[in-house]
């Protein structure tokens, strides 16, 4: 069968837009073309501002040196393009004047609504407002990152943008302990990037992945087939890296107590078991039901503090202890899905700060959940094998190659 080869997208995009719509266009064929930001800027002096706390759209273009009743006529031209309560206190803008320092007139402002997306506002004559953005490019990358003291730190050292953690956090929610990396531990991923002005901005696609630990190997291939669900990635034998339980409930916290059978209270100072994990995080921080499942009861445990419990299955069921609060709606015999968001961290019941006390059972006996072994879920279907033998094939060649 013919092998099916990864495509590479490489792209550049420069796209305006202004005017309500459009841009404004020029009447004569012989002008000069309009730059990206719909205007000449050649002529005019810019300064450079940013959005106060709880200042109003008319406020700010007052400041900026429009009378009211222009500022107010203004915000009346928006209409859809930009929606001048949604001002974000200490974005930055740029405004254009015509004239001396003493006499300047206020021409155009730049708002930047994002990195890539501006708005532009045309302030004098028939006032009018467009949108525009930066150009963007595309581009596939290659990291390398062994584990010398933390994740993020060695993922900047090796080159690599941070935001690649997030990707890898999701490929290998249910694979790998992000809480338990150890030194020598090892990340390999060929993934695509968005850049704008040689900033970057998204890490969009992880193609391949590999994680090694000693003679231990995880392999993720990316391949969406579209037809089972949200998963498209998969290791080397076809097995979905999706499980049928997260391996934690939250992200990017610490461990601050183990499962043991023999631990002294931090508050009590008794001597007794502590079947859970404990995570801290700062109050606030969402937590996960690590699988499918049905609520069996939302409310105040005593020493837990606000607690949820959900039954998975007729095996698996988890505890969730000293919430700050719950989800909003979240009752028992619901029905939640993996990685649904049922309450928030907290310090409720007896805890000496923010943490989350999570626990599982198993036939109704707590079990260690860092050494919890998850089924996957549904295999990739035979009609793909050979499309993912052919990845496998080619992003292992190309790995080797840049070793």
């Amino acid at each position: 069968m013919k092998k099916l080869l990864p495509q590479i997208l490489i792209c550049t995009l420069a796209l305006f837009s202004c005017k309500r719509e459009k841009a404004p266009e020029l009447s004569e064929a012989a002008e000069p073309e309009l730059p990206r930001l719909g205007f000449f800027a050649d002529s005019l002096s810019v300064e450079e501002w940013t959005v106060k706390g709880g200042e109003t759209f008319t406020g700010l273009f007052t400041r900026l040196g429009m009378e009211s009743s222009a500022a107010f006529s203004l915000a009346q031209a928006c209409d859809s393009v930009f929606d001048v309560r949604r001002l974000r206190a200490g974005n930055r803008l740029e405004a254009y004047y015509e004239g001396s320092s003493e006499e300047h007139q206020l021409r155009y402002v730049v708002y930047d609504n994002d990195r890539i997306r501006q708005t532009v506002f045309k302030c004098f004559d028939s006032l009018a407002v467009w949108t525009s953005e930066r150009p963007t490019s595309y581009e596939q990358k290659f990291a390398d990152v062994t584990i010398t003291s933390s994740l993020w730190n060695d993922m900047l050292e090796g080159g690599a943008s941070p935001l690649l953690i997030l990707r890898l956090s999701d490929i290998y929610a249910w694979t790998v302990d992000f809480f338990g990396l150890q030194q020598g531990d090892r990340f390999r991923m060929i993934y695509g990037q968005t850049l704008c002005e040689d900033e970057i901005i998204s890490v969009d696609t992880v193609y391949y992945s590999v994680f090694d630990r000693g003679s231990e190997r995880k392999v993720a291939i990316m391949l969406d087939t579209g037809e089972q669900g949200s998963n498209i990635y998969w290791n080397e034998k076809g097995e979905s890296m999706r499980k049928a339980f997260l391996k934690a409930p939250l992200q990017f916290t610490r461990i601050s107590s183990g499962f043991s059978y023999h631990r002294k209270h931090p508050v009590t100072g008794q001597i007794k078991a502590h079947t859970a994990v404990d995570y801290a995080a700062p109050t606030g921080t969402p937590v996960m039901s690590i699988g499918d499942g049905t609520v069996l009861s939302v409310g105040w445990a005593g020493g837990g503090g606000n607690t949820v419990k959900i039954r998975h299955n007729s095996v698996y069921t988890t505890s969730y202890m000293h919430l700050s609060r719950y989800a909003k709606g979240l009752k028992a015999g619901q029905h939640v899905h993996q990685g649904q968001v049922i309450g928030y961290v907290g310090a409720t019941g007896t805890a000496t700060g923010p943490h989350l006390d999570f626990r599982v059972y198993m036939n109704g006996s707590p079990i260690n959940p860092l050494k919890m072994e998850s089924p996957p879920v549904e295999p990739l279907s035979e009609e793909y094998m050979p499309a993912l033998d052919s990845l496998y094939e080619h992003y292992s060649f190309v790995l080797e190659d840049m070793r």
